[in-house]
């Protein structure tokens, strides 16, 4: 089984939420209304307290303080085809299920150009479970990298068409990881184990600015920046044979330090009200995955003198457009589609990050209950790519081949939306 754990978490489900995707750990799913627009136009839509943690500069169009919260239900259904395997398997799984995750965020009007926000979650992370006896054991078995964010901002009104904004981005994480040691020097052993397991708790930041082109149409480009996570411990190894023990020699006891750094973001979107019924939104995304550091954790021959490697992505691109439609003065209608590229190829690409290209339809409706409170029903299916993988992985470990042939995520959101 392939689970993906990402975020954001309600207080209320701080432990148990979690949510799914089986090639990527960056996710723009939080349950907001904009889940309905497939993301298109976040950091130009303004219209809830979810702003704050989208572009805190748009806090200060919003005319009211008010807290959002979300809840989010997942379905996975993501299953590896193998086609070839040096050591024979089976395929892993499926990545079925249904998943919770939700969010919260509130926005507080200090004054008519200053605003405060807070927001907790999280918006990158990684599960992974494919069992014991699969084709890739000696890739990887299981991984669990759980990033929990908590995120103070805050918002300025400079003049009448410009805004900005800025805030904290302080990221705890947490990472259990393991794989299958293949004991070839000592086969009446069966496989071993190599697991590390660590925490870290690391900080970045987040800019954004808001541009008001006339009453109609409005621009927002935000910055997150990379934040560094180093897990360094001693990796365990168990049921190791004594010849192979003796052949990785100093390895035995060694730190495994796994370093990744979640990457630099900029986001461009726009919002325009073409009339009082329809509006559109747009976006266009960088992700700097270049820099993205060390991830496998693995051994690949006798002689490995290191369990990690860098693994060789490319910087990524995000496109997305969407449209509303307020049906009537309480009902409204928003539908999107998106589209990102893929950082990975198949012979760079592995198993414990089986990244493809990704595809978001959605659509969702939006009502307003009460004069300040609006709830919100959303769905988004996640196309992910077949992600297919052709990796030399050398005499220990050895070749991988195969693909994704099921490989999506459909995603139900609720929202809650109340102002003060």
């Amino acid at each position: 089984m392939l689970r993906t754990y990402i975020i954001p978490l309600t207080l209320a489900s701080f432990i148990a939420a979690q949510s799914t995707q089986a090639a990527g750990l960056w996710l723009y799913e939080t349950g907001t209304e904009d889940l309905g627009l497939a993301t298109a136009g976040r950091a130009a839509t303004a219209s809830d307290a979810s702003i704050a943690a989208g572009n805190p500069a748009g806090m200060p169009l919003l005319k009211e303080s008010g807290l959002v919260a979300t809840s989010q239900i997942l379905y996975i259904n993501s299953r590896f085809d193998t086609e070839e395997a040096s050591f024979g398997g089976g395929d892993g799984g499926n990545a079925g299920g249904l998943v919770p995750s939700g969010g919260i965020s509130y926005a507080h009007k200090y004054n008519d150009d200053l605003w405060f926000g807070i927001s907790f979650g999280s918006y990158f992370g990684l599960g992974l479970d494919y069992g014991d006896d699969w084709a890739g054991r000696y890739y990887v078995t299981e991984a669990e990298l759980l990033t929990v964010v908590l995120n103070p901002s805050v918002g300025y009104q400079v003049n009448e068409w410009l805004s900005v904004g800025g805030g904290i981005d302080i990221v705890y994480s947490t990472l259990d990881q393991r794989a299958a040691v293949n004991n070839v020097l000592d086969p009446t052993f069966g496989d071993g184990e190599l697991k590390l397991k660590d925490d870290d708790i690391d900080w970045g930041y987040n800019l954004g600015i808001m541009i008001q082109l006339s009453e109609k149409t409005r621009l927002g480009l935000t910055y997150r920046s990379e934040v560094d996570i180093e897990f360094n411990d001693v990796a365990e190894l168990s049921n190791i044979g004594p010849l192979l023990e003796g052949a990785l020699g100093d390895l035995i006891g060694s730190k495994a330090s796994l370093d990744m750094k979640i990457p630099n973001n900029l986001l461009l979107s726009g919002f325009h009200q073409l009339n009082d019924d329809w509006a559109i939104m747009a976006n266009i995304g960088w992700q700097e995955w270049s820099e993205f550091g060390k991830q496998e954790l693995s051994i690949n021959s006798t002689t490995a003198t290191s369990f990690t490697k860098d693994l060789n992505y490319d910087d990524t691109w995000h496109f997305a457009l969407g449209t509303q439609y307020q049906i009537n003065p309480k009902l409204r209608y928003s539908c999107g589609i998106s589209h990102d590229t893929s950082p990975a190829d198949k012979s760079n690409r592995s198993p414990d990050l089986p990244f493809d290209r990704v595809w978001r339809f959605a659509n969702g409706i939006n009502y307003q209950w009460k004069e300040n409170i609006s709830i919100g029903l959303a769905y988004e299916y996640m196309d992910l790519g077949s992600a297919e993988i052709d990796i030399d992985g050398g005499p220990v470990r050895g070749d991988l081949k195969g693909e994704y042939d099921i490989n999506a995520v459909h995603f139900f959101a609720a929202n809650f939306n109340m102002t003060f």
